[in-house]
């Protein structure tokens, strides 16, 4: 089953399109999208997306970009929002160093308290990493050892070792429209040497369109042009890894429906 693992359908890129852009991946074989929460305070507009949709899920966090505006977020409140039936993963949380839009330690400080909630609710954590190798491979071997907790490393782009040390874990890899890049050699170095059972595909639309469709708005019917490029450099037929793609977000998100 084809499914896009990680979008963003609440953007305003999207407020006057949303019943085509569903379409348009329903048309393209997406059974199943994944909105992801960015921020705690605007869940409801992305359960609403949600609730809309028969195929379309959420999850409920707060990105490392906007861990200072939540500190008070709370995992007994994370996890009291992961109560809705619509609601199937944790975050997205973690650490972005890229960027300056939140205090490195608010960013750990709100990653644990979202960690906490994964492993209390046994939903995914979907975990955002980005130019933070070295912290984010820390603080899940430290969280790891006070309790075991699902989770996936979206949108992949970091090193081999933080690809490694996940793995090791008992995480999932998934990779996006990145992986489609020409400069993204070490994406698809990486994504060879992570355990077909543990790879993901996802379009984190509206950004970072594959290739054919650089420059243009994401959208999860995108994901199937992310998947033919990944079968490629695996090596293996799209059908096949769409087949193995969609048995581990199942296997990962157990609270995602096999049939509607």
């Amino acid at each position: 089953m084809l499914i896009d693992s990680h979008c963003h359908l609440d953007f305003p890129d999207f407020s006057d399109q949303l019943d085509d852009v569903v379409a348009r991946a329903r048309a393209r074989g997406v059974e199943r999208m994944i909105t992801i929460c960015t921020r705690v305070e605007k869940f409801d507009q992305v359960l609403a997306v949600a609730e809309r949709y028969d195929d379309v899920f959420c999850s409920v966090g707060t990105h490392p970009h906007n861990a200072d505006e939540e500190l008070h977020v709370t995992t007994d409140q994370l996890v009291a929002l992961a109560a809705h039936r619509k609601v199937v993963a944790i975050g997205e949380a973690g650490l972005d160093y890229h960027y300056d839009n939140s205090a490195p330690d608010s960013q750990k400080r709100s990653f644990i308290t979202h960690i906490a909630a994964a492993r209390i609710t046994g939903l995914p954590l979907i975990i955002h990493a980005r130019a933070a190798d070295a912290d984010m491979m820390d603080i899940l071997v430290k969280e790891t050892e006070n309790g075991a907790f699902p989770a996936v490393l979206h949108c992949f782009s970091s090193g081999a070792e933080l690809a490694k040390t996940g793995v090791e874990l008992g995480h999932y890899v998934s990779f996006s429209g990145i992986a489609t890049f020409k400069n993204a050699e070490d994406i698809r170095d990486i994504a060879q040497h992570v355990p077909r059972d543990r790879i993901l595909v996802e379009t984190d639309a509206p950004y970072l369109a594959p290739v054919p469709h650089r420059g243009r708005t994401n959208e999860p019917s995108f994901v199937a042009d992310t998947v033919e490029s990944l079968a490629r450099t695996l090596q293996v037929e799209p059908a096949d890894l769409i087949r193995q793609t969609g048995e581990n977000t199942f296997r990962l998100f157990q609270k995602l429906p096999k049939l509607l």
